[in-house]
C-alpha cells in the first residue's frame, strides 16, 4: 500500500498540463477494448483533465483491512469503467480495456495528519489536503482511474476519481451502492423521489374553451422555448468565442488552473433552504441556492472590491445541467442498463447562470426571486441540450483537441462553476462505520472559484475551491453565503408575522 501524496504539476503554459503529469500508454487497440465517449475524451484532454474528490468523513476510527474488504466485496469491482485501463492506440484514440484490479495499488494510506500547519482541526486539515490534490499530478494511467485515500489521523476517506468514468449522478450513484443505511442495514440509501409530471390534458369533460386555451399554453410555451433558446444558444456561442465578463477580484483565466488553491466550506441546513423557498410560489432547493450565491458575491466584493464596481455589474456561472429522464441520483442497476433513457456516463450540459452585484441594503428576498426568474427562463430554454450536442458534434466532426479548447475558452470567459448534486436523505455507513459528512470537488479549472454542493442528512455542504493568489479568504467567502441564507431566513420570518 502507498502512503504518501501526490507530487504537484509543475506551472507552465495552461494548454499542456499533461504530459508530463499523466503518461498516455500508447498502444494497438483490439476488439475488445471499447473507445471512450466524446464526453469522456474531453475529460482527458490536458486542458481540461478532471478528476473528481469525494470527502466522507466517519464517525469512528477508520479500519483499513475491513476498508480494503469492502472495496474487493462491492459492485465497484464488477463495474467496466472501474477495472478498465484508458490506453491510446497510435492514432491517438482513448479507449477503455478490461484489466485485472490490484485494490492495494487503489488505496492511499496516510497515518499522520496531513496539514502542514498543524492544524487541530479536521475539516481545515481534510481542506488543505484536498485542495492540494486539485492542482496534483493526476491519476496514473498505468492502472483504473480511480484511487481510495485514507486518513486516518482525521476520520477521512478520499474517493478519487477520473471525470471519464462518469459524472456526480452516476459517481454518487457508485458510492451509494457501496454503503447501507444506519437505521436498516441491509437496505440502500434513498434519493429524494422525484414526482411525475401532472399531465394538464387528465380528466374528463373539458369544454371547448378549455382545449382552446390548453392549445393556446402549448403554442405560447413552444413560442418562448423557441426565444429563449435562440438568445441563450447565440450567447453560448460568443461565449466560447471571445465574450468574456468585466475583471473582477474573482476573475480567473487561462493559466488559472495551476495556481496553487485553498478551500473552505459552506454549510446549510435543507430545512432553512426549504423554508426560504416558500417566499416565493413555485421555488426550488436550487433557486435558493443561487439566490444565495448572488447575495453572498455581493457581500464578498463590497468588502474586496469597494467604490470601484457598478450596481448591476455582471458575473456568470456555469452551471452542469444533469440530462437524464429522471432527474437526482439514479439507481445504479437503472444506470448500467443500455437502453435505459438514464445511462451511466457523462450526461449533463452546460448553462450560463448570470449573477449581478448589488449594493448592500438590497432586500434579501430579491435575489431569490431574480434567482428564480431567470432559472425558469433556462429551464424553458434548450441550452443544456444544445451544449451537450454540440459539443458531441464538435468532437465527432473536429476532434477533441478543438473541443477541448472551446470549453477551455468557456471557462475562461465567466467568473465560477457551480453545481449541485442531491445526496442521501438519512444516515448512512461504509461496512459498519456511520458517514458524518460527504462533501465534493475537483481538480482546478481556469475558474478562480467553483462551488460543488451535496446534500446528505439533512445538511447541505458546498466546498469552495479557490485560486488563493486571487481569492485568498475562502472562508470569508463561506460565511457571505452562510450569511446571505440566514438573511433570507430572517426575512421570510418576518414576512410570516406580518
Amino acid at each position: 500500500m502507498i502512503s504518501k501524496t501526490a507530487l504537484p504539476c509543475p506551472k507552465s503554459n495552461p494548454l499542456s498540463r499533461t504530459d508530463a503529469c499523466v503518461s498516455p500508454m500508447a498502444t494497438l487497440a483490439s476488439e475488445s477494448d471499447e473507445p471512450l465517449t466524446p464526453a469522456g475524451r474531453l475529460f482527458v484532454r490536458p486542458e481540461m483533465n478532471q478528476v473528481i474528490h469525494c470527502a466522507v468523513g466517519l464517525k469512528n476510527p477508520i479500519d483499513i483491512d475491513s476498508v480494503i474488504a469492502q472495496v474487493r466485496g462491492s459492485v465497484m469491482l464488477h463495474h467496466p469503467r472501474f477495472c478498465s485501463l484508458l490506453v491510446r492506440d497510435p492514432d491517438g484514440r482513448e479507449h477503455w480495456r478490461r484489466t485485472h484490479i490490484d485494490v492495494d495499488r487503489h488505496i492511499v494510506v496516510l497515518d499522520r495528519p496531513v496539514s502542514a500547519t498543524e492544524s487541530d482541526d479536521d475539516e481545515c486539515s481534510v481542506n488543505e489536503y484536498l485542495a492540494d490534490l486539485s492542482t496534483s499530478s493526476g491519476l496514473s494511467e498505468d492502472k483504473p482511474l480511480w484511487e481510495i485515500h485514507l486518513l486516518l489521523a482525521h476520520k477521512c476517506l478520499i474517493f478519487r476519481l477520473h471525470h471519464a468514468l462518469g459524472d456526480g449522478v452516476s459517481l454518487m450513484s457508485m458510492l451509494l451502492a457501496c454503503c447501507r443505511r444506519e437505521d436498516d442495514p441491509d437496505a440502500l440509501p434513498r434519493i429524494g423521489s422525484v414526482g411525475n409530471r401532472r399531465n394538464v390534458m387528465a380528466g374528463k369533460g373539458r369544454g371547448w374553451w378549455e382545449w382552446v386555451y390548453y392549445y393556446l399554453r402549448v403554442l405560447w410555451g413552444f413560442l418562448e422555448m423557441s426565444w429563449f433558446s435562440l438568445i441563450f444558444v447565440v450567447e453560448f456561442i460568443l461565449r466560447s468565442l471571445w465574450v468574456r465578463d468585466r475583471e473582477t477580484v474573482i476573475a480567473g483565466g487561462a493559466g488559472v488552473e495551476l495556481w496553487p488553491r485553498k478551500l473552505a466550506t459552506a454549510r446549510f441546513w435543507l430545512e432553512d433552504m426549504k423554508l426560504v423557498k416558500k417566499a416565493v410560489p413555485n421555488a426550488t432547493v436550487n433557486d435558493v441556492l443561487f439566490g444565495v450565491v448572488s447575495s453572498g458575491l455581493s457581500r464578498y466584493l463590497d468588502c474586496r472590491g469597494p467604490n470601484v464596481l457598478q450596481d448591476g455589474l455582471r458575473m456568470t456561472g456555469v452551471a452542469m445541467v444533469n440530462l437524464r429522464e429522471q432527474p437526482g441520483s439514479q439507481d445504479l442497476s437503472e444506470l448500467m442498463k443500455d437502453n435505459s433513457g438514464s445511462r451511466w456516463g457523462n450526461k449533463f450540459g452546460m448553462i450560463l447562470l448570470p449573477v449581478y452585484y448589488h449594493k448592500s441594503g438590497t432586500d434579501p428576498l430579491q435575489y431569490l426571486k431574480t434567482a428564480k426568474a431567470m432559472i425558469d427562463r433556462k429551464k424553458q430554454s434548450l441550452e443544456a441540450y444544445f451544449s451537450y450536442k454540440i459539443g458531441y458534434l464538435v468532437m465527432t466532426c473536429l476532434g477533441s483537441k478543438v473541443a477541448g479548447l472551446l470549453n477551455y475558452r468557456i471557462v475562461c470567459n465567466t467568473g465560477f462553476t457551480i453545481s449541485n448534486v442531491v445526496g442521501p436523505q438519512e444516515t448512512i455507513m461504509i461496512g459498519d462505520n456511520p458517514i458524518t459528512y460527504m462533501r465534493a470537488n475537483s481538480s482546478s479549472l481556469p475558474h478562480a472559484l467553483t462551488m460543488h454542493m451535496v446534500s446528505y442528512a439533512g445538511r447541505a455542504d458546498m466546498q469552495i475551491l479557490v485560486a488563493k493568489d486571487i481569492i485568498p479568504d475562502p472562508d470569508f467567502l463561506a460565511n457571505c453565503f452562510e450569511n446571505a441564507l440566514l438573511e433570507m431566513k430572517q426575512a421570510v420570518s418576518a414576512t410570516c408575522k406580518i
